[in-house]
C-alpha cells in the first residue's frame, strides 16, 4: 500500500493529510476507494479539491486496461526467434529459441545438454553476431571446444576471435553466487547499450540443477524459496530485456521408467518450453551415440521426438 505523503500530487498538503488521517484515510487505496462527497464533509474540505487530488492519484497509481490486440501487437514487435544452429532442434522448438521466454534442456550425463549449449552460443555469436552470456555452474565450459566448433564454420582467425569475444562467461558454484551473477546481469550487463539488452540476445545457464539440487536436500522451505528467486530473476531477464534464456536440468525416472525433468513440481512450471534429451543405441547395435530430443512441454505445438544430428 502507498502511504499518503505531502507533495505526492498538487493539492495534497500536510493539512489535508492530517484531516484525512483523522477519519482513518492514510493510503492511496483508502482515498480512491472512499466516497469523495462523504469524505469531504467528514474532513471539512473542498469537494472539488479532494476530487482533483483523487483523480491525480488514480492516474499515477491505477493500472490502465490494455486490449488483447495491443498485447498481441507488442508481442509481434518484440519477439525474435533465434536459431539454435541445429535444424532438427529448431524444428522441434518451432523454429528456434524465442526471446522473452525460458527454454529448458533436461537430460542425464552424456545426453548432449552442454554440447547443445555450446552450439547455441557459437551460432548466436558467429552467425547472428549477437552477444551471449554463458553462466557455467559445472566447470564443463571448454574454450578450446568452442574454438573447435568455430573452426568448423570459419577458417579466418579474426572471425573466430571476434565470435569468442561475444561469448561472456561467468562461473558460479553455489546458489548465492548464481543469484549475485543474475542480479549483476539484470542491473548492469544487460543495461548496457540500447533498449532490449544491447546486443545480448541469449543467456545460458548450464546448469541450474547443479546449483539448486543440493539446497533442496536440506531445509526444504529455504531451498524452495531460493529456487523460486532464481526462477523469478531468469523470467524477468527474459521478459524485460527481450532475450532468450536457455537452462539445463537433470532428469530422473518416474514409476513407469519414463524420463522426467528434475527439481520437482514447483520448478516444472518455470520453463515455457522443455526438451528432454536422451542417448541410446540403435536396435541390434552396441553403439550408444544416438541422441534424441523429445518435446515435453510447449505452448505452441504437440510433443515430437527427433534424432539430433
Amino acid at each position: 500500500m502507498v502511504i499518503l505523503k505531502d507533495g505526492m500530487c498538487p493539492g495534497l498538503n500536510e493539512e489535508l493529510i492530517q484531516a484525512l488521517r483523522a477519519v482513518y484515510i492514510s493510503t492511496v487505496e483508502d482515498l480512491v476507494s472512499s466516497d469523495v462527497e462523504d469524505l469531504a464533509q467528514q474532513c471539512s474540505v473542498s469537494y472539488k479539491a479532494l476530487l482533483a487530488v483523487r483523480r491525480v492519484l488514480l492516474a499515477q497509481h491505477a493500472a490502465f486496461p490494455v486490449s488483447g490486440a495491443d498485447l498481441y501487437e507488442e508481442l509481434q514487435n518484440s519477439t525474435a526467434i533465434l536459431s539454435t544452429g541445429n535444424s532438427s532442434l529448431d524444428k522441434l522448438l518451432d523454429s528456434g529459441l524465442y526471446t522473452g521466454e525460458l527454454t529448458e534442456l533436461a537430460g542425464g550425463p552424456g545426453s548432449g545438454k552442454t554440447q547443445v549449449c555450446f552450439g547455441v552460443a557459437v551460432h548466436t555469436a558467429f552467425h547472428l553476431r549477437k552477444r551471449v552470456v554463458y553462466v557455467d555452474s559445472t566447470g564443463g565450459l571448454s574454450a578450446s571446444r568452442l574454438l573447435e566448433m568455430l573452426q568448423t564454420v570459419s577458417c579466418d582467425k579474426e572471425e573466430q576471435m571476434e565470435a569468442l569475444q561475444k561469448i561472456q562467461i561467468f562461473q558460479v558454484f553455489d546458489i548465492f553466487s548464481l543469484l549475485g551473477c543474475l542480479h549483476n546481469l539484470r542491473c548492469d550487463v544487460l543495461q548496457q547499450g540500447p533498449l532490449g539488452g544491447g546486443s545480448v540476445k541469449t543467456v545460458i545457464v548450464d546448469s541450474v540443477a547443479a546449483i539448486i539440487s543440493p539446497i533442496l536436500a536440506g531445509k526444504q522451505s529455504e531451498g524452495m524459496s531460493l529456487m523460486m528467486q532464481v526462477a523469478g530473476i531468469l523470467k524477468t531477464i527474459a521478459k524485460d530485456f527481450n532475450v532468450a534464456v536457455l537452462v539445463t536440468n537433470h532428469v530422473s525416472r518416474d514409476n513407469r521408467g519414463q524420463l522426467k525433468a528434475g527439481l520437482g513440481l514447483s520448478w516444472s512450471h518455470v520453463p515455457r518450453t522443455r526438451v528432454l534429451l536422451d542417448r541410446s543405441g540403435r536396435p541390434g547395435s552396441s553403439s550408444c551415440n544416438i541422441h534424441t530430443a523429445t518435446l515435453a512441454k510447449s505452448s505452441r505445438q504437440v510433443g515430437y521426438v527427433f534424432e539430433l544430428v
